[in-house]
């Protein structure tokens, strides 16, 4: 916080610095003893009658009435990662976003209009990096006529919690009435590490998602337009662990896009009768020696953020969250029943 050379707390922000960086001190409404103050940090994104919101690395907005501030100050952006592969915002999202392409897209200025016959948000969604070229109401009216000529709700994918991402775009939406549906988070690590957590075993790979892989993918029912959403991408990979002969599927998928230095998991999936036995570890380790025999370098992958169990796993790998992304559901549009976010 900031204190003055009295020593006493000081507000140093305004509505000014709006789409900044900030760490506020606030009073407690009905504090519980010993409770008074609360310090909150992440992007102010509006100052208006006396509010503030504040966007956390979250995605969380938090108001704050402009009589509680203590102190306040604007404050740089978070540091680099310690560990893993440096990458901004934008260049993951491009990355992420050709290792799971859909099957129709259109441009609106800098903004990206994505369909998949509505087989996951990720393909269903606008990827908004830059300025559409009309304002963001008429951007927004575009996008719903859009999806609405195919039968889809409209969405927009947004990210918090690093340098370039969207908190004011969060902020715009939220006021306009579309509904934050999905968080999760992105997560990178150094890939090469990954190579070595097992040795090679009897994990099959393929260009394609043959009949045994689709047998233990968890979407049931995969169509021809998700089948062709699954094999898009730079350079795709699918790994398998077979069952046993009894067995209606395999004990363990994965799948891997290569891409420049970056290698993308996702679909990493095993018979819940066979956890804890590290056929998850074996899927990824082998994925990942063909990514660096192809030149990667780095890795990513997404996680959603209520999946304790994956969020463990990955960080033991040597993952960490780069920024959390959410998709927004235009107002009045009801969700796809069992649409994910990935």
């Amino acid at each position: 916080m900031e204190i003055s050379a009295a020593g006493r707390l000081e507000v140093r922000i305004t509505a000014a610095d709006v789409g900044k960086r900030v760490s506020v001190r606030s009073l407690i409404e009905h504090a519980a003893p010993g409770e008074k103050f609360t310090d909150t940090v992440g992007v102010l994104t509006s100052w208006d009658k006396g509010v503030l919101l504040i966007t956390r690395k979250s995605g969380e907005s938090v108001r704050i009435a402009e009589s509680a501030l203590v102190a306040g100050k604007v404050v740089p952006d978070a540091p680099a990662r310690r560990r893993g592969p440096a990458a901004s915002y934008e260049e993951l999202a491009r990355v992420a976003a050709r290792a799971w392409r859909p099957v129709e897209s259109e441009r609106l200025g800098d903004w990206e209009l994505r369909a998949a016959s509505g087989f996951t948000r990720r393909a269903n969604s606008v990827l908004p990096l830059g300025d559409p070229g009309v304002s963001l109401d008429e951007a927004l009216d575009a996008v719903r006529r859009w999806y609405g000529e195919r039968g889809l709700p409209a969405y927009v994918q947004t990210a918090t919690g690093a340098e370039g991402t969207q908190e004011l775009l969060c902020a715009e939406l939220e006021k306009r009435g579309w509904v934050r549906e999905v968080s999760a988070e992105l997560w990178v690590g150094p890939l090469a590490p990954v190579a070595d957590l097992a040795e090679p075993s009897e994990v099959v790979l393929a260009r394609e998602a043959d009949e045994a892989w689709l047998a233990r993918y968890q979407r049931k029912g995969v169509s021809e337009v998700a089948l062709r959403v699954l094999g898009a991408g730079p350079s795709v990979w699918f790994a398998t662990v077979p069952g046993s002969a009894q067995a209606a599927a395999p004990a363990a998928i994965g799948r891997c896009v290569v891409d420049g230095r970056w290698a993308g998991f996702a679909a990493v999936e095993v018979d819940p009768d066979m956890r804890r036995q590290g056929l998850g570890t074996a899927v990824m380790a082998a994925l990942a020696r063909r990514a660096l025999d192809e030149g990667a370098s780095a890795a990513w992958l997404q996680v959603e953020a209520e999946n304790e169990g994956a969020r463990a796993l990955y960080a033991g790998m040597g993952f960490a969250a780069h920024h959390a992304y959410h998709h927004y559901r235009e107002p009045d549009a009801r969700a796809p029943a069992g649409n994910r976010s990935s």
